[in-house]
C-alpha cells in the first residue's frame, strides 16, 4: 500500500514508518520541511491529496513537554497541532479524486473520565468534562468524513513505551539514579502501551479491511497502577523506586490543568482491539520494559 503520514517525524511515526517499509508499504510523510518521501503541510493544503491508499495522523504538539508553559500560547499550539492538521487531511480526502481505502487518527485515553473504579471500554461514554477531554471529542469530530467511501478508524492511545523517545524518555534519568517512585498517591491507574503494539495496532489497521471505528491502544494488562508501574521500571533497571513525586510538585512543574494526565488515570481495556483480531506483542508490563530499557 502507498500511506500517507502525518506527524511522521516524530517517535511514534519513526516506529511505523520503520514496520510499514518492513511489511513492503510506500511511505510518504507530510512534515513541516521538505525532503525526500515528504510533502509540506503547504503542499497538502495547495495540491491536495497525493495518491495514496490510506492515510494515517500521528501530528500534535507533546503535551507533557516539561520545558513548555502551560499557558494560553501553549495551549493553542496542543488544539491547532492536532485540529487543524487532521481537519487539512479530512478535507483532502473528501476532495481526492480517488478516494484512499483507510483512514487512521491516533488520539488518546485522556477522553475516558478519570477514575479509581471505572472501567472503560471503546463503547464508554466520555470527552466532555476537562481541557484533554473535549480537545478528544473535538479531535474526533474534525476527523469524521461523510459517507463510507473510506474505512475510518480512531485508535485512543495510552501512555506510549519506546526505546528514545516517549513517557520513558523523562522518566529514566531520575529511576537510573535511585530516584525514581510513584506519582502523587500512585493508585492511580496508567494505561500504558509499548510502541511495538502501538504501530502493530496501526499497521493492523490498515491492512485489516474488517476493522473500523473505536480501537483503544492500551495494554491488555489495563490494571497497572502508577506505583505498580514505577516498582516494575525500578525492577527493570535494578534500582529501587520508592521516593514518591509529591502531588504539589507536579502541579507546579506543569500547571493543574495538564498535571492531571499524571496524578489521575483510567482503567481502559483493549475490547474491540482484541476482537478485531490483533495480537500484543508485550501485554506484560515486566517483559515490555525489560525491552525499553535493555
Amino acid at each position: 500500500m502507498r500511506v500517507l503520514v502525518g506527524g511522521g517525524t516524530g517517535f511514534i511515526g519513526t516506529a511505523l514508518t520503520r514496520l510499514l517499509k518492513a511489511r513492503d508499504h510506500e511511505v510518504t510523510l507530510v512534515s513541516r520541511r521538505p525532503g525526500p518521501a515528504r510533502i509540506t503541510w503547504e503542499e497538502l493544503a495547495r495540491s491536495g491529496l497525493p495518491s495514496c491508499d490510506a492515510v494515517v495522523n500521528l501530528a500534535g504538539e507533546n503535551i507533557l513537554n516539561p520545558l513548555q508553559r502551560w499557558n494560553e500560547a501553549f495551549q493553542k499550539e496542543v488544539l491547532s497541532s492536532r485540529l487543524e492538521t487532521t481537519q487539512m487531511l479530512a478535507k483532502a480526502i473528501t476532495k481526492a479524486p480517488q478516494a484512499p481505502q483507510a483512514w487512521i487518527v491516533v488520539t488518546g485515553v485522556a477522553y475516558y473520565q478519570p477514575s479509581l473504579t471505572a472501567e472503560y471500554d471503546e463503547d464508554s461514554p466520555g470527552g466532555d468534562f476537562d481541557f484533554f477531554s473535549k480537545l478528544v471529542t473535538r479531535w474526533e469530530a474534525v476527523a469524521r468524513l461523510p459517507g463510507d467511501s473510506t474505512r475510518q478508524v480512531v485508535v485512543r492511545s495510552g501512555v506510549v513505551l519506546g526505546r528514545g523517545g516517549g513517557a520513558i524518555g523523562h522518566m529514566l534519568l531520575p529511576f537510573r539514579l535511585g530516584l525514581g517512585g510513584p506519582i502523587g498517591s500512585g493508585r492511580q491507574f496508567f494505561p500504558w502501551i509499548h510502541i511495538r503494539d502501538l504501530t502493530g495496532i496501526l499497521t493492523h489497521a490498515l491492512e485489516a479491511n474488517h476493522v473500523q471505528g473505536v480501537l483503544n491502544g492500551v495494554t491488555p494488562a489495563s490494571t497497572t497502577t502508577n506505583a505498580e508501574f514505577a516498582q516494575a521500571l525500578g525492577a527493570a533497571l535494578g534500582r529501587p523506586a520508592f521516593i514518591p513525586v509529591p502531588r504539589s510538585v507536579v502541579q507546579a512543574v506543569l500547571g493543574q490543568e495538564r498535571a492531571i494526565m499524571l496524578l489521575e488515570g483510567q482503567k481502559v481495556v483493549p475490547r474491540r482491539t482484541l476482537a478485531s483480531g490483533y495480537q500484543y506483542f508485550f501485554p506484560d508490563l515486566e517483559a515490555a520494559l525489560k525491552e525499553v530499557v535493555a
